[in-house]
C-alpha cells in the first residue's frame, strides 16, 4: 500500500473544519513535547466542556451577520434537523422530554421542539440563547462550538439521539446545507454551500475564494502526533485550534499564517487564546475507538500484518506506534493517491504537502483520503495495488483489509 516515492493518504486526513485550532498569534508554535506526554485530567476536563460547549464569540457571526438564528428558530424542526446530520445529547434531556419524545405528546415536527432542545443545550454542536418574547420562547442567539462537525452520538436512543461520541467525525453533518439558509448570504455563496454535501468541508473558501471541501476529519487518537492535518500546516493541535476557532467559527482572536497570506481579526476582544492549552488537552485525551467485536477476521487480519509489513509496502510511510512518518516528514502532492484534484487541496495549503494519515480508528471514518474520494478499505487497498503495480493476490488483499479493521 506504500512505496518509498509514494506516501499513502489512506484515511480522510484531520483536515481543516469546524472545531481543530492555534497556540501564539497565527502561525503555530514548535512544542512538540506537549503533544506527547498523556494531559493532566483537570486540564482536558475543562477542555472538554470548551470543546463542547464554547462558541468563542462566534454568534457575532451565526447570529449578528449570517442571521441563522431566524430560520433555526422558527422554520427547522427537529426531523429536519437530523436529516442534515445534526444530533441531539440523550443525557441531556429530561425524563419528561424523553417520555414525551416517546409517546409522541412532544412533537418533532415543530420548531418550537427544536428552542426547546436548543434551551436544553442539547444540540450537539449548537449553542442557542433563547428568550420569551411576546410571550413565546425564541432563539435570540445562535453559535457553533467544535463539537458540530468533531462529535456524534451512539443512536442508543433513536437514530440520531443518543450518548456522545466526541472526537469521531460528523460524516451525517450538511455543513453547507446549514450555512444555506442563511438569509444574509449571497445567491452564488448559497450554491457553493448547497454543492458540499454530508460530511465535507471547505475551511478555506472563505478565504481563497475556491470551493474544494474536505472530508470533516476525525479529532482521536492525536496523542504524539505532531502534523495533525492533512497538509500538515502547524506542529500542534492548538494551531488549528486558533485557525478555525477565528477564521472558521468567527470566534473572537487573531490568526496569522504568512505563509498563505492570511490574517484575520474578529471583535475587540480575544476569547480564543486562553482557551487553547485545555482544547488541546482534551482532544489529545480522546483515544481511537477500538474496532467493535466480530468486525474483523484474526487471523486473517494476523495474515494481513505481513502484507502490511512486506509487500504492501505499507510501513514505508505508516510506520511507529501511530502508523505514520508524519512527526519526521511531508510528502509532495504528486505522492497523494487523491492527486490530481482541481484545484489542488495541497495547492491551498501552507506546506503545499501532504502528511501520512495516521491509522487507528480507521475503521470508523470512511470514506477515507482528504478528499473522501474512495469509499471502502477494500477500495483503498485495490486502488493502491492497481496504482502501484503492487502484485497483491485478491487473498492479500483482502486479508490487507482486515488488517486495517483491526487498527
Amino acid at each position: 500500500m506504500k512505496s518509498a516515492p509514494r506516501v499513502a493518504i489512506l484515511t480522510a486526513a484531520i483536515a481543516m473544519a469546524f472545531g481543530l485550532a492555534s497556540c501564539g498569534g497565527g502561525g503555530g508554535g514548535n512544542n512538540n513535547a506537549a503533544v506527547d506526554q498523556p494531559p493532566p485530567p483537570d486540564l482536558a476536563k475543562q477542555g472538554q466542556d470548551i470543546f463542547r460547549f464554547d462558541t468563542f464569540g462566534d454568534e457575532t457571526k451565526f447570529t449578528d451577520q449570517l442571521r441563522l438564528n431566524e430560520p433555526v428558530g422558527t422554520a427547522v424542526d427537529p426531523t429536519t434537523a437530523l436529516a442534515v446530520g445534526l444530533k441531539v445529547d440523550a443525557e441531556a434531556l429530561p425524563a419528561a422530554v424523553v417520555a414525551g419524545i416517546q409517546n409522541g405528546s412532544i412533537s418533532l415536527t415543530s420548531p418550537a421542539t427544536t428552542v426547546a432542545l436548543l434551551k436544553l443545550n442539547a444540540v450537539v454542536g449548537l449553542k442557542g440563547t433563547v428568550q420569551t418574547v411576546n410571550g413565546v420562547d425564541t432563539l435570540t442567539r445562535l453559535g457553533v462550538t467544535c463539537a458540530l462537525c468533531h462529535s456524534t452520538v451512539d443512536n442508543s436512543f433513536a437514530p440520531g439521539i443518543g450518548k456522545r461520541l466526541d472526537g469521531w467525525p460528523n460524516h451525517d453533518l450538511n455543513v453547507g446545507a446549514i450555512l444555506a439558509l442563511s438569509p444574509a448570504i449571497t445567491p452564488q455563496v448559497k450554491a457553493v454551500f448547497s454543492s458540499w454535501g454530508k460530511g465535507k468541508y471547505d475551511a478555506r473558501f472563505n478565504l481563497d475564494g475556491l470551493n474544494k471541501p474536505a472530508e470533516i476529519p476525525p479529532a482521536y487518537g492525536l496523542l504524539g502526533v505532531h502534523k495533525v492535518t492533512a497538509t500538515g500546516d502547524g506542529d500542534q493541535i492548538a494551531y488549528w485550534n486558533r485557525y478555525v476557532a477565528v477564521t472558521q467559527m468567527g470566534g473572537h482572536g487573531t490568526f496569522t499564517e504568512p505563509r498563505t497570506g492570511v490574517s484575520v481579526t474578529n471583535g475587540p476582544d480575544d476569547l480564543v487564546t486562553s482557551k487553547l492549552p485545555a482544547l488541546e488537552a482534551y482532544q489529545l485525551s480522546i483515544a481511537a475507538p477500538t474496532p467493535p467485536a466480530g468486525s474483523f477476521d484474526p487471523a486473517a487480519a494476523a495474515r494481513g500484518k505481513d502484507v502490511f509489513d512486506g509487500p504492501g509496502r505499507c510501513g514505508t510511510c505508516h510506520n511507529g506506534l501511530k502508523f505514520t512518518d508524519a512527526n519526521e516528514r511531508l510528502h509532495p502532492a504528486s505522492d497523494s493517491m487523491a492527486e490530481p484534484e482541481s484545484p489542488s487541496y495541497a495547492a491551498r495549503s501552507a506546506t503545499k504537502q501532504y502528511r501520512t494519515a495516521p491509522l487507528e480508528g480507521v475503521w470508523q471514518h470512511a470514506p477515507y483520503f482528504h478528499n473522501g474520494s474512495v469509499p471502502t478499505l477494500e477500495a483503498v487497498v485495490a486502488l493502491y495495488n492497481s496504482r502501484m503495480a503492487l502484485g497483491l493476490t485478491a487473498a492479500q488483499q483482502a486479508d490487507l483489509v482486515q488488517y486495517l479493521k483491526s487498527l
